[in-house]
């Protein structure tokens, strides 16, 4: 259970230099938050930052913007970017569903979703994160080439994720259903915190790459 409030966490937030506040106003304009004109990719769901964080030391030639809606997350993210910072990363604390209000047409070449929150009841589907509901968000803000990784532990929440495919226009490049064992998808494979705890434990980690 992630815990969800630590005292004065949204005050560090709202203070840190490695957030982006007032996000709605910076709609179509993210390459000049950065100062360049390299690609900006968005992880969904951040968590502490760990797989993002590592994606730009690895890739300093593009931007990356971590989203996540927890205060007390974030906070954990932004106390590793204090201890380490990166020019090609920012953060943005904010509700996934706002995610159109936030980037314009195009202004994104790829998202990441990693172990998202897998909403078991039915009647909340809509609000998982690889929905039809927020693959058609993601279809107005990618470039016309974008993709989608997405990973996850959840194998129902993975075989959701494969059914609403078809039905939301999207294909996949890439499926897999055993990731670490998977010689191609795992080259290169970056871990999450989460990643990292489910396959120590035996869990199999799937992942797919979809484009339009």
């Amino acid at each position: 259970m992630r815990l969800r409030n630590i005292t004065g966490s949204r005050e560090v937030i709202g203070e840190s230099r490695f957030v982006v506040h007032e996000e709605k106003e910076q709609r179509g304009r993210w390459k000049e938050i950065f100062g360049n004109e390299n690609p900006i990719r968005a992880e969904i769901g951040m968590g502490k930052g760990r797989f993002i964080m590592d994606l730009a030391k690895q890739n300093p030639d593009v931007n990356y913007i971590g989203i996540e809606k927890y205060s007390s997350v974030l906070l954990r993210a932004i106390q590793k970017m204090e201890e380490e910072p990166l020019d090609n990363v920012r953060f943005i604390r904010m509700d996934a569903e706002e995610i159109t209000d936030v980037f314009a047409e195009g202004e994104l070449d790829r998202i990441y979703l990693n172990f998202s929150d897998p909403w078991p009841k039915d009647r909340h589907a809509k609000r998982r994160l690889p929905s039809r509901q927020f693959l058609e968000r993601y279809d107005k803000i990618l470039k016309k080439d974008g993709v989608i990784e997405f990973k996850t532990d959840n194998r129902p929440l993975f075989d959701f994720a494969l059914e609403e495919l078809e039905p939301a226009g999207w294909r996949a490049d890439a499926v897999t259903f055993d990731l670490h064992a998977d010689p191609v998808l795992n080259e290169g494979n970056i871990m999450t915190e989460y990643e990292e705890k489910f396959s120590s434990v035996g869990n199999p980690i799937c992942k797919y790459i979809i484009r339009r």
